[in-house]
């Protein structure tokens, strides 16, 4: 039986319809990368899994249990760190652990233990009797999701759980995922950076206006758009030289800027001879050159006309300005 399995999920707020019937299969023991961009309905998705969102059509199950008629249970097996930590900044984090301990029925000395252990994991220990008010953005995470893992839940639930936060806070992140993922826990997580979803998930579903749009293996998806290419930085009046010679070994690509030319190839790094050579007869000056393969921004453009690498700016953009 699948850990997370949705069909036909809908979630509509009115007229506006945020989730479009989704179907979906996590296995156990998978990690599950939702990828989309801000308002693509990933975490109106996340909340109608987690039992904290009614869906207006369609079914799910969790670890077994349906969202609807069984939400209790399915609420005892999962862990949750949404975008937003609801974390009490007046407590400190090892308080905060015990409660959330408490609070899953875990008796007092377990929970200490357990409360311990996991600040130790999530590199928190020197912190632990701080409050947490005081702590940074990536701190408030890892500490979220501490909480979220005090009753070792089968499933883990993480809402885009690195947006904002600075390349080693996100890295710390991508670890401890990875960690808890090679001890069994499944996981589904919502994100909108590209690298993110390539580096940790198993699979990857791409969604876009509340719509499943691609579906597979990061490898698979990118396989299936296209070669790689070879882009050419050429010197300044070498163009129109070397999109004729380039013209020749495979089709060029529309330019990025005004001196760079992109020829699409099939062997990838076994080309870039050929590219070379031909430049160099055509007499043409190279400035640099890359081989260039496939991406999750290049299936996501295939699949939706937009670029997520876009909107991927627009949220650090606005992380900036807050």
């Amino acid at each position: 039986m699948p850990a997370i399995s949705a069909e036909g999920l809908e979630r509509a707020f009115g007229e506006l319809k945020a989730v479009q019937g989704i179907d979906l299969g996590v296995e156990e023991g998978e990690i599950y990368g939702f990828l989309g961009p801000n308002g693509a309905g990933k975490t109106t998705t996340v909340r109608m899994l987690t039992t904290l969102l009614l869906p207006t059509g369609g079914r799910a199950t969790v670890a077994g249990h349906d969202v609807v008629s069984a939400a209790r249970a399915v609420r005892g097996s999962i862990g949750v760190a949404l975008q937003e930590a609801a974390l009490d900044p007046l407590m400190t984090g090892r308080e905060l652990i015990r409660l959330q301990a408490t609070l899953q029925g875990i008796p007092g000395a377990e929970g200490r233990r357990r409360a311990d252990s996991l600040l130790e994991r999530v590199d928190l220990a020197d912190a632990a009797d701080r409050r947490v008010g005081t702590y940074s953005g990536g701190m408030q995470r890892r500490l979220d999701l501490a909480a979220a893992l005090v009753h070792e839940p089968r499933v883990l639930f993480l809402d885009e759980p690195t947006t904002g936060l600075d390349p080693v806070s996100r890295k710390t992140i991508w670890d401890e995922v990875r960690a808890l993922n090679d001890a069994g826990t499944t996981v589904f997580l919502t994100t909108q950076y590209l690298e993110e979803a390539d580096q940790l998930a198993d699979r990857v579903a791409i969604i876009d206006s509340g719509r499943i749009v691609a579906e597979g293996t990061p490898d698979s998806l990118k396989a299936e758009f296209g070669n790689p290419h070879i882009a050419v930085q050429i010197a300044d009046g070498g163009v129109a030289d070397a999109e004729e010679a380039c013209r020749r070994l495979g089709p060029l690509l529309p330019p990025t800027d005004a001196r760079t030319v992109a020829v699409e190839v099939e062997s990838g790094a076994a080309d870039i001879p050929r590219v070379v050579r031909a430049l160099d007869e055509a007499g043409v000056a190279v400035e640099s050159l890359e081989l260039v393969r496939p991406t999750l921004d290049d299936v996501f453009v295939a699949k939706t006309g937009h670029h997520l690498l876009e909107e991927e700016d627009e949220a650090e953009e606005e992380q900036v300005g807050k």
